[in-house]
């Protein structure tokens, strides 16, 4: 199935890709994405975390959301549509929440992949990675935002105007730890100012699509994953 990548990116770096052990916490909006991409791509080994169920608003944007599963866990559907897709790769899902508990059962990664929306676990996450010597990439808002044009890379020190962001600086200085995160983030404003947060499909998938090359990217370029 992936003749035509190999022909594209050549045998040796496909090789690396396929060998990467990658955990990914959120498999929504953008997290849906993420794997899709990472599986098309020939990432083998993933672990995936998301402690929710498939909600009816869900429909307009998550990718492995039907109107066959809602009220089904987000991590058994996506497990089966990424075997669906491949059913040669390594895949493991834990309906659970990353906390300071949960934590201590993640174990060596080649790379983490932060597609939650909780400042916790992201902060938990971020920690981790960086005493662990693993190399992690964060999604920053998506909701309440519509353009495509303004999804960037960046670090988390450079981001604007992002309420989540902005969050995630201030607890992770009062813990002394360093904002140079590799992030995907909108540099748009958010819409509203509205408690309900508003949606489409095309940030998350966009921010999703860019997280996964940016880390086949890494692979690929055997980089420091800093930008």
């Amino acid at each position: 199935m992936f003749d035509r990548l190999i022909k594209l990116i050549g045998t040796e770096n496909f090789e690396k890709i396929n060998n990467k052990k990658i955990l990914l916490v959120g498999v929504g909006g953008v997290g849906g994405f993420v794997l899709e991409a990472l599986v098309r791509s020939g990432i083998n080994d993933l672990t995936i975390y998301d402690a929710d169920k498939i909600e009816i608003t869900n429909l307009n944007r998550q990718i492995i959301a039907t109107t066959k599963n809602v009220g089904k866990y987000k991590v058994d559907e996506a497990i089966k549509r990424m075997l669906e897709i491949n059913n040669a790769i390594s895949i493991k899902g834990i309906k659970e929440k990353i906390d300071a508990k949960t934590i201590q059962n993640l174990v060596k990664y080649d790379y983490i992949i932060d597609a939650c929306d909780d400042i916790n676990a992201k902060v938990l996450l971020i920690k981790y990675a960086i005493t662990n010597n693993i190399k992690i990439i964060s999604a920053l808002g998506t909701g309440k935002r519509f353009s495509t044009e303004k999804i960037i890379f960046t670090t988390l020190n450079k981001t604007e105007n992002d309420p989540l962001a902005r969050v995630l600086r201030t607890k992770l200085k009062k813990e002394k730890i360093s904002l140079k995160i590799p992030v995907v983030y909108s540099e748009e404003l958010p819409s509203n100012s509205e408690k309900e947060i508003s949606s489409c499909i095309f940030t998350p998938a966009i921010a999703g699509i860019k997280i996964a090359y940016y880390v086949l990217d890494d692979i690929i370029k055997n980089s420091s994953c800093q930008i």
